[in-house]
């Protein structure tokens, strides 16, 4: 009587276990401050780096944007996501650095920053932000072609 009490106890324990494993990423929250700072920095570097012309690298290439899932999570660089940012994931360029990207089909322009890395995408040169991918009109095709331009390379 006792043993099989006891292998029930074993058993939910057990189970709570597994089940806690099973647990989704931690979710981070983008708080107003955080919303508001992410806001200024995006409209420095518009300031900053409007009217530059020393273009390091160049290349042309499929773009697509990540957003809701992924929203408040941690990028690769330790900040937290803020999909209406001005940002991109890219597989090789270092955090930090800062891109024009220029959608071709429109030649809308925006100037962003790396903060996070995506793995090596056969079809796509970048991985940007629900809030650049707005900006440069393409939230409705998922994937346009850009052209991104190294204003300056991060560490």
């Amino acid at each position: 009587m006792y043993i099989t009490k006891f292998c029930h106890l074993v058993l939910i324990i057990c189970y709570c276990g597994m089940f806690a494993s099973c647990a989704s990423v931690p979710k981070f929250t983008i708080d107003k401050n955080q919303s508001d700072k992410n806001q200024a920095e995006s409209e420095e570097l518009q300031i900053k780096y409007r009217n530059v012309d020393n273009v390091l690298e160049t290349v042309i290439g499929p773009a697509s944007y990540y957003a809701e899932p992924f929203h408040g999570r941690q990028t690769s660089n330790g900040e937290i996501y803020d999909m209406y940012g001005l940002t991109a994931a890219h597989t090789t360029y270092p955090p930090n650095t800062i891109i024009r990207v220029t959608n071709i089909s429109n030649n809308l322009k925006v100037i962003i920053r790396i903060n996070d890395h995506f793995p090596e995408h056969p079809t796509r040169i970048i991985d940007l932000s629900y809030g650049t991918a707005e900006v440069l009109d393409m939230l409705d095709e998922g994937v346009s072609d850009v052209k991104l331009e190294v204003l300056e390379w991060g560490e």
